[in-house]
């Protein structure tokens, strides 16, 4: 069971990863379900194309630290920096999918957006099923 959790969170941090990329280089497509809308629809921030390939880079590295630490990369094994990564990536997924308590995860206040319906039904509970994978890879 633990390692369909990783395994498939490996495969959704690779692909929302690339998804990034592809974003960077100009691609359009489900731009608007990523960014947080103000009740006006105006974004809430607008990302630079350095900001996105930093996040891009950083998913496809959060999923190796994940395969490293439960010892699934042949030229890897597992570490105190692999340990420390999955614990503190534990919490960063569990808060996002708490939320602000004004755009983000399941404490928002403004859910009439085209962002919070895909929020509440697909980002945060993709948050909620990364934490507890990263939970399962330190504590197991």
């Amino acid at each position: 069971m633990q390692l369909l959790l990783i395994y498939s969170s490996f495969i959704i941090l690779v692909l929302v990863g690339v998804l990034h990329f592809y974003w960077v280089l100009g691609g359009k497509w489900g731009i608007r379900a990523a960014l947080p809308e103000k009740i006006e629809g105006e974004t809430v921030f607008k990302p630079r194309w350095i900001e996105t390939l930093i996040v891009a880079f950083g998913l496809i590295g959060v999923a190796f630290i994940l395969l490293a630490q439960n010892n699934l990369l042949p030229f890897f094994t597992s570490n105190s920096f692999t340990k420390w990564s999955s614990i503190i990536f534990t919490f960063i997924f569990l808060l996002r999918a708490m939320g602000d308590f004004k755009y983000l995860g399941f404490t928002k206040k403004i859910k009439n957006t085209n962002f919070a319906k895909y929020d509440t039904q697909l980002y945060s509970p993709l948050c909620i099923y990364l934490g507890i994978t990263f939970l399962s890879s330190w504590l197991f």
